[in-house]
């Protein structure tokens, strides 16, 4: 049988002895944190959203007022329409005329009078042609008087259609501008309350990100150290260790020994001090 012949010494190149102790304890180090009880607590970095500010939620409770226009536009119907103007017709309109046509009257009688005192002077009073003169200046003045009239109710019905025309403008004008305004308003709060929402959310993941690191900076700091090591293992000399490993003894040595073992017993027990001496 063919035996394959056992070296007699082994050559170990080994780390730098100061670069042996230093990943030994680096390893100490690194042991306890691969332990289930070590587990990285999660919670403290998890991922924040910054709730709504009180300015975005007074915004939202504004949002409900873009409707409130239509009360506008149901006024406006009030101004519109052909007896729209009535409501606008001045309570003393009825006066003014009443006073005007008494003037006019007057200042007619005053007219008519002077005219048959020229008649009278003239000896032509109570005849055909002063007659005639008189009944045409009493149609004139019917007419004239009907003309007063029918301008002064024109002009109180102008105005009243025009304040009613006006009164409409208006309030459509504010049925268009009360979302206008009401929507740059809910616009600007929702701004600056967008601008805090903001802020905290920015404060919120700095604060995540400082737990996360703080959380990490066992495995970062080992870590690194690790990465300085094997970039260090390079440049420190190894040690060469040479040692002769125990040799397996062969059949008849462990045969020879024995018999050896048991000659020298049996020298001990048959001789000097033996139970025979």
């Amino acid at each position: 049988m063919v035996t394959t012949p056992t070296p007699t010494s082994v050559t170990q190149n080994l780390p730098s002895p100061y670069l042996t102790g230093a990943f030994t304890a680096l390893g100490e180090r690194l042991l306890p944190l691969l332990a289930t009880s070590a587990a990285i607590p999660t919670t403290t970095y998890a991922q924040q959203v910054a709730p709504e500010t009180a300015l975005q939620q007074q915004a939202r409770g504004m949002s409900g007022g873009l409707g409130d226009y239509q009360q506008y536009l149901n006024q406006a119907e009030q101004y519109s329409g052909p007896q729209a103007y009535q409501q606008f017709m001045s309570p003393y309109q009825q006066q003014v005329i009443d006073t005007t046509l008494t003037e006019f009257d007057r200042q007619k009688q005053m007219a008519l009078a002077q005219q048959q005192a020229q008649a009278v002077a003239g000896g032509a009073f109570g005849g055909a042609r002063e007659g005639v003169q008189r009944a045409e200046y009493g149609a004139q003045t019917l007419q004239d008087r009907a003309a007063l009239q029918a301008q002064l109710l024109q002009q109180g019905f102008g105005q009243a259609q025009q304040a009613a025309q006006t009164a409409f403008q208006q309030q459509s004008g504010l049925a268009s501008l009360q979302p206008q305004l009401l929507g740059s308003q809910i616009g600007a709060l929702s701004a600056l309350g967008q601008q805090q929402q903001s802020q905290q959310q920015a404060i919120l993941d700095a604060q995540a990100a400082a737990a996360k690191e703080a959380a990490f900076e066992p495995y970062t700091r080992y870590g690194l150290v690790g990465q300085q090591l094997t970039g260090l293992a390079g440049g420190y000399p190894t040690q060469v260790q040479t040692f002769n490993p125990i040799q397996p003894a062969s059949t008849m040595q462990s045969l020879f020994g024995t018999l050896s073992g048991l000659g020298g017993l049996a020298g001990k027990v048959l001789g000097k001090g033996g139970i025979f001496g």
